[in-house]
């Protein structure tokens, strides 16, 4: 006999125990299934490990550099088994705190499995049947295993088994020159290891305008990281217990070669074991869930969150989904992903901290657009604190006044381009901000100085 609910939510990862508490408090039946791992990415695999392990790594880098601030810490020794320790106390905590959560929620059951449709808004979990008027997918995403010749044939990592690593590795060579790629670069270059980047495009981080992923190119350079672009095919191989890279690149060596291999090339949604055909529930040629404004599915009842339905590959986009569903479901409340406006960062050091457009998306929307940019050299506090790498810039539609975007590479870029997305979300002009007085001496003191030397984008 099939369980009765009143919601099934799939996956415990950003948004699903949240939506789990709020479908409970409003007095629905809830199960909340788990095939694997309660918290899912973030909290196990992604932003809470890696950003544990870039705090050690920038401490182990500071200590470095401490004949520049006046004082020596000797001989600098990393024992990488106490990092990842360390990385997995702070896990730990976040997924305990989680799973306690779960248990004391009202109305709301944890079933621990893998679910799949077998009909319309009814599911199989390893044996038993559940069915609910109401389904909300949130299965998150996975590492892509890119189809490169060899890459059967010899070992490799992804950002979910490197959180397994307890060694320094000797040269780490890390396929994919995008987010995930150059954090665990630079992280693995300040842990000692010699690092290589191979990136298939022209460019890093191709999303980015040419001066910012000129200048991330320079930051991690600087401190010694090899990379090598326009890498168009590539092959792997092994030579005895090393991993060879070969490339065709326009410069450089054919060849690269290190001790470890990570893959870091993107991500795949977890789409393709659920029955999503047997539901009713359409999918993009990518496996990405269709969803409207609201998260809903093209099936009646269904709803999938997060980085599921490719509107957005973050945790504070899940979150987001779950407060769009909960709105519109509970609140009376009309949200939509539409409202959001695109942010994010990357978190090597000095961090970029992004917002809205970049220069050719604004460029492309037809208005006439202002551009303001500083470099960090020119911000008190950034020499004060040593950190002078980078710049800050901003976007401006020059009839409306509208701020666009904005790109803070530099200290605290990742916190600071808030100010800027914040008065983004009230569709201020950018002269609420420019007449702000701003606290100094600080990095966003110098926000308003940037705002106020606007020229044409040409």
């Amino acid at each position: 006999m099939p369980e009765r609910f009143d919601a099934i939510v799939i996956g415990a990862g950003q948004a699903g125990p949240a939506l789990a508490a709020r479908l409970g408090a409003e007095g629905l039946k809830t199960a909340i299934v788990e095939r694997k791992l309660v918290g899912g990415t973030c909290v196990n695999v992604g932003c809470i490990p890696t950003k544990t392990l870039v705090g050690s790594a920038r401490a182990i880098h500071m200590a470095g550099r401490g004949g520049e601030y006046g004082f020596s810490a000797g001989d600098i020794k990393v024992d990488m088994t106490a990092v990842k320790r360390r990385k997995d106390g702070v896990v730990k905590q976040s997924s305990d705190g989680l799973a306690g959560w779960i248990a004391g929620m009202k109305n709301v059951t944890l079933i621990r499995g893998h679910a799949r449709f077998t009909a319309p808004r009814s599911l199989a979990v390893d044996g038993r049947l559940l069915q609910a008027d109401r389904v909300f997918l949130n299965v998150g995403a996975r590492a892509l295993v890119p189809d490169i010749p060899g890459v059967k044939d010899v070992p490799f990592l992804t950002n979910t088994s490197m959180m397994d690593v307890d060694r320094v590795p000797e040269h780490l060579v890390i396929v994919g020159g995008s987010y995930i790629g150059l954090e665990f670069a630079q992280m693995y270059r300040r842990f000692g290891s010699k690092v290589t980047v191979v990136e298939r495009a022209p460019k890093l981080l191709p999303r980015e305008d040419d001066d910012v992923a000129a200048e991330i190119r320079a930051i991690l350079e600087r401190e010694g990281v090899e990379i090598r672009t326009g890498a168009e095919c590539m092959a792997l191989s092994k030579k005895g217990d090393r991993v060879l890279v070969g490339l065709e690149c326009k410069g450089g060596a054919p060849i690269a070669e290190g001790s470890h291999l990570l893959l870091a090339v993107g991500r795949l949604p977890n789409t393709h074991e659920l029955g999503l055909k047997e539901a009713g529930v359409e999918t993009d040629q990518r496996g990405y869930i269709k969803v409207d404004d609201a998260c809903r599915t093209s099936a009646e009842g269904v709803w999938a969150m997060g980085d599921a339905n490719g509107k957005g590959a973050f945790t504070h986009t899940s979150w987001n989904d779950y407060e769009i569903v909960a709105a519109n479901l509970f609140d009376n409340d009309p949200r939509k992903i539409s409202d959001r406006v695109p942010c994010y960062a990357l978190f090597i050091d000095p961090p970029l901290g992004r917002a809205g457009m970049n220069e050719d998306e604004a460029k492309k929307s037809g208005r006439r657009i202002l551009r303001g940019k500083m470099l960090m050299t020119r911000v008190g506090r950034a020499r004060e604190a040593g950190e002078t790498q980078g710049f800050m810039k901003v976007l401006v539609d020059a009839d409306s006044k509208e701020l666009l975007g904005a790109a803070i590479l530099g200290l605290n870029g990742d916190e600071i381009v808030h100010s800027l997305l914040d008065v983004m979300y009230a569709k201020k002009p950018y002269t609420t901000i420019q007449r702000a007085v701003h606290i100094h001496p600080t990095v966003t003191e110098l926000i308003p100085t940037l705002l106020g030397n606007l020229k044409p984008l040409s």
